[in-house]
């Protein structure tokens, strides 16, 4: 569903895009519970909701996507697969939505492992996190400047 939707937002004409998702578990082991995945295909892009992280106090980490992760998505009987196996899985998942997103300027936030905090921190309580939220916020901000 997450691709439709990228798909149907490039359709309309959508000029950047921006999602969040508890995707895979495999952020998760890669980040831990205190940095979320980010994955972009546009430095440019990227770089402002980096900056809009100061502001938030959110914790995002920037992860790899490239040829490497697109080659474990191929498929023998479709354009691509929606797994590309046990190793790289944050990044072969980012992968698969890139190929929705094309050249369009995109982040793919993973969120998988920051969207529920077991202990109170003091950037925010216990419980559902809201992960990606303020910097979201923060991101769209820097277009209107």
């Amino acid at each position: 569903m997450l691709a439709d939707g990228i798909a149907y937002a490039r359709q309309l004409g959508a000029t950047h895009l921006i999602d969040a998702a508890t995707l895979t578990g495999a952020i998760g082991v890669a980040l831990g519970t205190h940095n979320g995945g980010a994955f972009s295909n546009n430095d440019e892009t990227y770089g402002r909701f980096e900056a809009g992280l100061a502001v938030s106090g959110e914790k995002f980490w920037r992860m790899p996507l490239g040829d490497e992760y697109a080659e474990q998505i191929r498929s023998d009987i479709g354009d691509i697969k929606n797994t590309g196996g046990r190793y790289g899985g944050a990044s072969t998942a980012a992968e698969f939505l890139h190929a929705f997103a094309e050249d369009t300027p995109w982040i793919h936030l993973d969120i998988a492992g920051v969207a529920w905090i077991d202990e109170t921190r003091p950037y925010i309580a216990k419980g559902p996190s809201g992960a990606g939220v303020r910097s979201i916020v923060e991101w769209v901000r820097s277009y209107a400047q």
